[in-house]
């Protein structure tokens, strides 16, 4: 009774954890932009995942305890969602970066936040969750959402979305491989470490975010506008980006995962409030109908997949 008592107490601490990282990737949009505006999308990232990583592996290689806890974490994991890790961090980046304007960044955000409905989908084959056909029409729903984003103004016609998309499709595409990889990693981390398995490997999966970032740079010519304020944002955007990753990573592997996807498709609500906010951006109603039938896509998926195969 004692040992189901701690297990479920573990459960419960590390789907709260989850819930405060949903909170804190609210900010994540409005901050990536405006640090890329300032510093570019490379360089900029590169600064962000350097700071957050060297304060993530002080605190992981403090003791040979932390250090155990690595070396049996399974290679799958630490190969297989490290590399996921690696490219989301560098697809939403650079899909922010890249936007033409700040609305547009808006739009990245959207679309990468089709992940808490992929990490619903996802599950199904990888986790063996359970799915009612409502699963079908939630993800359709999702997906409409994101046509509309797309197609934007008044005129909601494939043409319209493919003259959008055209404008910047690499951007676009880096939003969408963002999407896939996080609905990937969220699974694929339950699946291949087991919930009591102590310890993750977020640090070293951002500090090798921050070495791809700074080979990339040496590539690219991009501005060095640093201020107090640009200096600030990257400091707190290192702080949300270790603190929220950590947080998802131990939620993703001993939390309650079908409670923190339906959680998550709150994040969009939330960030496009916080980057119109903070941004200074005025939202076209096509974003908001996006954004809503995305949120409710997201939530008819959580309610079609209720059971987790033991």
């Amino acid at each position: 009774m004692a040992e189901k008592n701690n297990s479920d107490k573990t459960a419960f601490t590390a789907t709260i954890g989850g819930l405060l990282a949903i909170l804190l990737w609210s900010f994540t949009i409005a901050f990536t932009r405006s640090i890329s505006e300032h510093l570019g999308p490379v360089y900029g990232a590169g600064y962000v995942y350097l700071i957050s990583a060297v304060f993530g592996l002080i605190n992981a290689l403090r003791s040979s305890r932390q250090r155990s806890k690595l070396s049996n974490l399974p290679h799958r994991y630490l190969w297989g969602c490290g590399s996921l890790f690696v490219g989301y961090m560098l697809f939403l980046f650079l899909a922010v970066g890249m936007a033409e304007n700040r609305s547009q960044s808006l739009e990245m955000g959207l679309i990468n936040y089709l992940w808490p409905a992929l990490i619903l989908v996802f599950s199904v084959p990888i986790l063996k969750n359970k799915a009612s056909w409502l699963l079908l029409p939630g993800t359709a729903l999702a997906l409409f959402g994101i046509y509309l984003v797309l197609a934007g103004g008044g005129s909601h016609t494939w043409h319209a979305m493919l003259n959008n998309l055209s404008s910047n499709p690499t951007a676009y595409l880096l939003a969408l491989f963002a999407a896939l990889s996080w609905g990937l990693y969220s699974n694929l981390t339950r699946k291949w470490v087991a919930p009591d398995q102590a310890g993750g490997a977020v640090p070293f999966f951002l500090a090798a975010t921050a070495v791809a970032l700074f080979i990339m740079n040496s590539f690219v010519d991009e501005p060095r506008d640093w201020n107090l304020q640009v200096a600030g944002e990257v400091a707190a955007l290192a702080f949300i980006t270790l603190t929220a990753y950590s947080l998802w990573d131990n939620a993703m592997r001993k939390g309650n995962t079908i409670f923190l996807a339906a959680s998550s498709y709150t994040i969009p609500l939330l960030s496009t409030i916080v980057s119109c906010i903070y941004l200074s951006v005025a939202p076209t109603p096509s974003l908001w109908i996006g954004c809503g039938l995305l949120i409710s896509g997201s939530l008819l998926s959580w309610i079609s997949v209720t059971k987790e195969k033991n």
